[in-house]
């Protein structure tokens, strides 16, 4: 036992070691990512307006840029949640709500939360706050019929990445958390956005109109949501993925078994500000985004990793369910033949 935990401490060393130098956010390269990010977006939005009076074909069409800046701008607010992305605290705290906004999410509520989730990622006893829940093998063969039915359509891709998102940033996003009695702060934030959210869309609305509102934005929130959710899902959600129980649950091997790096085009690396080296982030969230490529290739270490690509990822939509015995992640349809075979007696 005693080696073991000089051990631990000997690799948390290391890898403190590793990163540190990448930690330290410069303010020149922040302040230059807000700029080609906000800016861009409100241009393309306002010529997304422009556009109603050419083709609405021609709006959908810049959704798509718009919604990759939007994702940007989510990025910037996930480093200043995890104060990462300017020194000073009141800063992060400033941009990033008002990021949160834009994002249609309520900073300081999402910022906790989202602790949560690094603090406790890959442990089979802490799921369910800030992440994809899944279920283990056993516990969805001990689930009732109706309780196996409901998990099924909770993780079907379609609900998952096209009602479930929108859902989250447009509806759940309104509303605190009913156990999150003791979070005033985030619960003012709520509060706070969506005051914050209600004077824009009524002024825009009073501008140009709420139905070109809505031709606008609508296109805009569903992409970015869905977008955003599969970029949070397929990083955790791979076949080799790392889930432990609460004693054998470390916080390293969760950062870089049970976060992927996920390798994308360039243009998609820029639009999703750098989140596939995730692995990186997840063992140092202090790390700045524009500094984790850079990390990741000074440190070869740290590329001895889960790699996806674009391809790669597609089939990972189809992984629903943890088994602790082979230490991976299978789909439903891996489960009806093993209990096929199970049956047979095979």
């Amino acid at each position: 036992m005693k080696i073991g935990v000089t051990q631990k401490k000997s690799n948390k060393i290391f890898w403190k070691e590793m990163v540190t130098p990448y930690q330290v956010p410069e303010i020149k390269r922040s302040i230059w990512q807000l700029c080609n990010t906000v800016i861009p977006f409100l241009i393309v939005w306002f010529l997304m307006y422009l556009s109603l009076n050419v083709s609405y074909w021609l709006t959908l069409l810049l959704a798509l840029p718009a919604t990759g800046f939007l994702m940007r701008i989510f990025i910037i607010q996930h480093d200043c949640g995890h104060g990462s992305f300017f020194k000073s605290r009141k800063a992060n705290d400033t941009v990033g709500s008002f990021c949160g906004v834009l994002t249609l999410t309520p900073y300081h509520y999402w910022k906790k939360s989202h602790a949560i989730h690094h603090a406790n990622a890959g442990n089979l006893e802490h799921r369910g706050v800030g992440d994809v829940y899944t279920m283990t093998l056993d516990e969805y063969r001990e689930k009732s019929a109706w309780e196996r039915f409901t998990y099924r359509i909770y993780r079907n891709p379609v609900f998952l990445f096209v009602f479930a998102p929108t859902f989250l940033f447009v509806v759940l996003y309104r509303f605190s958390h009913p156990k999150a009695k003791g979070w005033k702060k985030e619960r003012d934030s709520v509060h706070l956005t969506n005051l914050a959210i209600l004077a824009i869309a009524l002024v825009l609305c009073y501008l140009i109109g709420w139905q070109a509102f809505l031709l606008i934005q609508a296109p805009i929130t569903i992409l970015a949501a869905t977008m955003g959710t599969w970029f949070f899902y397929v990083q955790h959600q791979y076949e080799d993925t790392y889930w432990e129980h609460e004693g054998d649950w470390e916080y390293t091997e969760a950062a870089l078994k049970g976060s992927s790096f996920y390798k994308l085009p360039k243009i998609l690396q820029w639009f999703s500000g750098n989140i596939g080296f995730h692995h990186i982030h997840h063992l140092s969230p202090r790390i700045p985004n524009y500094k984790l490529e850079e990390c990741h290739k000074e440190n070869p270490v740290l590329q001895e990793v889960v790699e996806l690509t674009l391809w790669d990822s597609l089939k990972t939509s189809l992984l629903t369910l943890w088994d602790e015995d082979q230490k991976k992640l299978i789909s439903f349809k891996d489960y009806k033949r093993r209990q096929q075979m199970e049956t047979a007696g095979i």
